[in-house]
């Protein structure tokens, strides 16, 4: 019945659109359709792409429609500042394939082990750094949880307190670089990829503090939370410093990506684009040298598919966002979003709170990229009136679609966690349910609301690492 429902609001969309009258109406129509294809989970490159061809034909006809489908998938990305991309997948890949994600899970949780909740502050770092090497929030929290609901339960955390921390630790993951949601943005709102990465660099760490202070202050004055607030004593194990040691012999390859990739950066020897080449074939070479008994050429071929796979996909969102550009100039809506804001006489916080609102009920249905293509390209020349720096706009637009995905009472991380919390092997017999999924993510959403508000009212956190980048010299021609 909801696919007959849909269908027929589709020709209702199709019938008002080939009947309008002018052209800032059809696209109305067009942008009605393309969210009845969304509710009706068509894939969003396709949501995005159909209802734009389809307009750009019923407004200019058959040429304009072909030159649109002709030049678009080439001009969306063959950008120099999405060539990062496919380096940043591929070195995430690697890593996930040679076993690295779960050792460097393994060293932050011994070496946190001593603080008050210290289990769940190696999960917050954990889970903020996988985050942004992988480039997959959702990838990383079912990964995340599935190792570390158990292991915090079995130190005696409360079952709220464990799903809490790992829906909420891969929040930080996609600002802090290599941040494939801001390259995507960097080639969306033609900015460089450099600074734009470096601008997500301290929000991205701050936020990640803000949420392990917050665990260390329920571990020292609600310790029931958190099996006593002695991890390694309610586990059973005692953590010692050889075997915390021992843990960083087993990720020495992490740092040496990240020196290569913000080393190189930074002192201007590569361009985003060769760092992230150099951090991948850095983590080529560890995935050779750590399955080497274990099918080390199988491994590198499933993380070069997927690459390509993660990529296509990835590709094909920003090829319909680029034909949704084109059918916002031709209709002229996006001025006219424009013109309705700048009317409404919203001030620059009233605006950017509206847009707090906006994508939490996006995040109902999309995940963060699909939110940021779909509204960045209306969004763009609304902040050039209202003065947003587009560096400062883009880390503030990925934190939202983050926040959105977690958000009750739709926000898909939830659903996904509270999915894996229901297998035995991870709940230990403890039933989670959906209502102490969502009483944990009332803990932990004051937090970020706070930090969005900071942001707000700080917008310089983003804006001085960029600009010290610049005044070194580093990164200077980050797009070339």
């Amino acid at each position: 019945m909801s696919l007959v429902v849909g269908f027929g609001l589709v020709g209702v969309c199709l019938v008002g659109l080939f009947t309008s009258q002018t052209a800032a109406v059809a696209g109305m129509w067009c942008v009605a359709m393309m969210l009845v294809l969304l509710f009706l989970s068509v894939p969003v490159a396709l949501s995005l792409a159909i209802p734009s061809v389809v307009g750009i034909y019923a407004i200019s006809g058959v040429p304009a429609a072909v030159n649109v489908m002709a030049q678009s998938p080439y001009n969306s990305v063959s950008k120099w500042s999405l060539s990062v991309l496919p380096m940043f997948i591929f070195m995430g890949m690697l890593l996930t394939s040679s076993g690295m994600t779960t050792k460097i899970y393994r060293a932050t949780e011994r070496w946190f082990a001593w603080l008050p909740g210290g289990m769940g502050v190696g999960t917050t770092a954990a889970g903020a750094g996988l985050a942004s090497v992988s480039g997959s929030t959702i990838g990383m929290t079912y990964a995340l949880g599935r190792a570390g609901i158990p292991e915090m339960l079995k130190a005696g955390y409360d079952k709220r307190m464990a799903v809490g921390i790992v829906i909420v630790s891969g929040l930080p993951g996609n600002l802090i670089p290599p941040s494939i949601l801001l390259v995507v943005y960097a080639g969306i709102a033609s900015v460089p990829v450099g600074p734009q990465l470096m601008a997500g660099a301290v929000p991205g760490i701050l936020i990640a503090i803000l949420f392990a202070a917050f665990i260390m202050l329920v571990g020292t004055v609600a310790p029931h939370l958190m099996g006593r607030g002695k991890d390694a004593a309610a586990y059973g194990e005692e953590i010692t410093w050889r075997m915390r040691f021992q843990s960083l012999g087993e990720i020495w390859g992490f740092p040496v990506i990240m020196i290569v990739l913000f080393g190189g950066i930074f002192s201007g020897l590569f361009t985003p684009t060769e760092a992230g080449a150099a951090a991948a074939l850095v983590s080529l070479l560890l995935l050779l040298l750590h399955t080497r008994k274990d099918g080390p050429f199988q491994k590198l071929a499933h993380a070069a598919f997927a690459t390509v796979s993660s990529t296509a996909a990835i590709f094909f969102i920003i090829i319909g966002a680029e034909m949704l550009t084109k059918l916002m100039a031709i209709t002229g809506l996006a001025r006219m979003v424009t013109d309705a804001i700048t009317d409404m006489g919203l001030s620059r916080g009233a605006f950017l709170v509206m847009l707090i609102v906006m994508y939490v009920f996006l995040g109902m249905f999309l995940d963060t990229l699909s939110m940021m293509l779909l509204t960045i390209p209306i969004l763009l020349p609304t902040i050039e009136v209202m003065g947003v720096s587009p560096l400062w706009f883009g880390v503030f637009v990925v934190l939202l679609g983050e926040l959105a995905l977690i958000t009750p009472p739709v926000g898909i991380l939830s659903y996904i966690v509270h999915n894996i919390s229901r297998s035995p092997e991870v709940n230990l017999g403890q039933e989670i349910t959906l209502k102490d999924i969502f009483t944990s993510l009332l803990w932990f959403l004051p937090i970020a609301v706070l930090f969005l508000v900071l942001m707000i009212l700080v917008p310089e956190m983003t804006e001085w690492l960029p600009d010290l980048l610049a005044q070194t010299g580093g990164g200077a021609d980050a797009d070339v």
